[in-house]
C-alpha cells in the first residue's frame, strides 16, 4: 500500500489540469484531498472517463483512511501496531499529563493521555488535548517518529 502524501495521489490524477474541480491544478487538488478540503468525485475525468478507471478504484483505497481520520489528522492503523508503547512515553502531553506513569514508561495512570496501549493495539482518547488540535495547534510528531511500524499517521 501507498504512503498517503499528495505526491502519491498526484501520480494517480488524470493531471490534466482542467480546473473541473475548482483547482487550478491537479497537485493542488491532491492536496486539497490529502487536507480534506476537497473530495475524490470532485474530480470529473476520473469519474467521466472510463481510461481512468484503475487510478480511481487505487486513490479510493488510497484515501480510505482520511474516513477514519481524527481532527487531528491522525489516523492508527491497528493492523501494523505491534504494542511496543513507544508512542505512549514520546507523546509530550501524556508525559505531562502523567508524569508518574507514561513519562516514566510504566504505562498511563491517568485518564488524561491521549494514547493508550488497551489489548496490544495503541488506541486514541482526548484527542482534544492533542498538540495538533485547535487553534494553537503545533505540528508535533513525537508519536510518530517513535513508532517503529508506521501505526500512527498524520495527514
Amino acid at each position: 500500500m501507498s504512503e498517503l502524501s499528495p505526491m502519491n495521489i498526484y501520480q494517480l490524477l488524470p493531471k490534466t489540469n482542467c480546473k473541473k474541480c475548482g483547482e487550478q491544478t491537479c497537485m493542488s487538488f491532491a492536496f486539497k484531498l490529502v487536507s480534506r478540503e476537497r473530495d475524490l468525485e470532485e474530480c470529473k475525468p476520473l469519474y467521466e472517463d472510463q481510461k481512468y478507471e484503475r487510478q480511481r478504484k487505487e486513490l479510493e483505497e488510497l484515501l480510505k483512511p482520511l474516513e477514519s481520520a481524527t481532527e487531528t489528522g491522525m489516523i492508527i492503523h491497528p493492523e501494523r501496531c505491534v504494542g511496543c508503547g513507544n508512542c505512549v512515553v514520546a507523546c509530550p502531553v501524556n508525559v505531562s499529563e502523567d508524569p508518574k506513569g507514561s513519562a516514566i514508561g510504566l504505562g498511563p495512570k491517568s485518564d488524561r493521555v491521549i494514547l493508550k496501549i488497551i489489548d496490544g493495539k495503541v488506541q486514541s482518547y482526548n484527542l482534544e488535548t492533542c498538540r495538533r488540535f485547535g487553534k494553537n495547534r503545533v505540528l508535533c510528531n513525537g508519536c510518530i517518529v517513535t513508532c517503529p511500524t508506521r501505526a500512527i499517521e498524520f495527514v
